[in-house]
């Protein structure tokens, strides 16, 4: 709790802060790597398109909520360890919850992909812990308009290295292809898809997260290493 700070512009996480600079959201990293422990620092700027208050509920009770802040907007990132530089596009979005993840769910799939038109689509695929599957399908407007849709049919992936099992959904019968795998964990991955939607070939950012093996005794303890706490 000492190394955590809040206002009503600025969020501070150790040597590292998030801040709102009237059009855009900086995020100025101060930290170390892992395994190696070599210096990660860099500043990343988040232009929004438009802000949303939008919320959602992913489970049956409503206590976990989800939205975007700026599903569409523009990224700007400058690193001065490693030395890189880049702009794109960009997505920025909040999950919240009143209990821990493990009262709710045993898994989640989640994708949001950048359509022709400047338009963001998310789809949420939720198994709950309790009760019925929950499925959002959402559309987010670079001028705020928000419309809902029916997602298209799921198909299976490959399993991960570490054997988590994973799905999307994609329009046709075409199989939806990995570019790039960003993270994979026992619990946890996130890849760079290419499938379809709205009749259109698109990319997608995925994740999926499997509960159960989040809370097994075995990757609680392995989190210290994996996410340590630098004094």
């Amino acid at each position: 709790r000492h190394s955590i700070a809040r206002d009503a512009t600025r969020f501070t996480i150790g040597p590292s802060s998030v801040q709102w600079r009237g059009d855009h959201l900086e995020i100025d990293i101060c930290e170390m790597g892992v395994p190696l422990p070599l210096p990660v620092r860099g500043t990343v700027k988040v232009y929004p398109s438009a802000l949303s208050t939008f919320s959602a509920a992913l489970d049956d009770a409503g206590r976990h909520r989800w939205g975007p802040l700026a599903a569409c907007a523009r990224v700007e990132v400058e690193m001065r360890n490693p030395s890189q530089r880049w702009s794109g596009h960009a997505y920025l979005d909040s999950n919240e919850g009143d209990e821990p993840v493990s009262e709710a769910f045993r898994e989640w799939d989640w994708s949001r992909a950048l359509l022709s038109d400047g338009s963001t689509a998310v789809i949420y695929d939720i198994q709950q812990k309790s009760g019925n599957d929950r499925l959002l399908g959402l559309r987010f407007f670079p001028d705020g308009r928000i419309d809902e849709f029916q997602p298209p049919p799921r198909h299976g992936l490959a399993p991960t290295a570490w054997r988590l099992p994973r799905r999307m959904r994609s329009e046709g019968i075409n199989p939806v292809r990995v570019i790039e795998m960003l993270e994979d964990t026992p619990f946890y991955e996130r890849s760079v898809l290419k499938s379809h939607l709205f009749g259109e070939d698109v990319i997608s950012v995925h994740e999926t997260l499997n509960v159960p093996r989040l809370i097994s005794p075995v990757v609680q303890r392995m989190l210290p290493f994996r996410m340590p706490r630098w004094a």
